[in-house]
């Protein structure tokens, strides 16, 4: 059973290297599939590594918690400006393709746990998570406006290079994560690390480096390629120093 987070992890990336090669409706499938076996790898792991009151802590705070910032969202804009979802992602309630809280649960767990390592003290360890997290959306979200999966009605201003985006969106995703990681923390389920995160550092780690590649060389983002990989950089690369150690 400790193998299932490899195997899932082979599957994601397997999902992601597909994308920039597909269109359309295979690739809004391919984007469908990459959530959903992200958030069973992340849920999983944290079951099978770190017991079931982690599992529950995880769902319970980034799943249901993104689904309620993400339903506010839709109905009043704040905090993430006034947007829409096409139909593109599956089915929706309040608005929020099912798909999008899953999302937060997929990357809120990794994130966490690098954080654990490269930051000592509770608030620290928020700080690093939450900052990993929300700059995460510099790739999220220049890539689903993109392929038209959501917009927004008023998208200024915007980051240079950037545009569809306003910048008051990735200050709402900061404090969102700043809340989520608070809520987890709080949980008192996993405070530090441990040898069976490994399959979670990996997903970290090519979730990082196979968006810069991929902004940059097959998604023609370079702005956003630029931007992610510095700010979130912030958050990953001091992780693999530990890692080296």
């Amino acid at each position: 059973m400790r193998a299932v987070p490899w195997v899932l992890l082979g599957g994601l990336v397997l999902a992601q290297i597909c994308y920039p090669l597909t269109h359309g409706g295979t690739r809004a499938g391919l984007t469908v599939a990459t959530v959903l076996i992200g958030v069973v790898l992340s849920v999983s792991h944290a079951w099978l590594f770190r017991g079931g009151r982690a599992a529950l802590a995880l769902a319970g705070t980034a799943m249901l918690g993104g689904f309620a910032v993400e339903a506010i969202g839709v109905a009043t804009g704040f905090p993430f400006g006034t947007y829409d979802y096409s139909g593109q992602l599956g089915p929706k309630l309040l608005g929020v393709p099912l798909i999008i809280p899953l999302a937060w649960t997929w990357m809120a767990w990794p994130a966490w746990l690098a954080a654990l390592r490269v930051a000592r003290g509770r608030a620290a360890r928020i700080a690093v998570a939450a900052g990993g997290l929300a700059a995460w959306d510099l790739f999220l979200d220049p890539q689903m406006v993109a392929e038209g999966y959501w917009r927004w009605h008023d998208p200024v201003p915007a980051l240079p290079g950037v545009p569809g985006i306003p910048i008051g969106n990735y200050l709402g995703w900061l404090g969102f994560a700043v809340l989520l990681m608070t809520l987890l923390s709080a949980a008192g389920t996993v405070s530090s690390p441990s040898p069976g995160d490994a399959p979670m550092l990996a997903l970290w780690l090519w979730t990082y480096f196979s968006s810069v590649l991929a902004h940059a060389v097959f998604l023609d983002l370079p702005a956003s390629a630029a931007w992610g990989g510095v700010l979130m950089g912030l958050a990953v690369l001091p992780s693999l120093k530990k890692l080296r150690r």
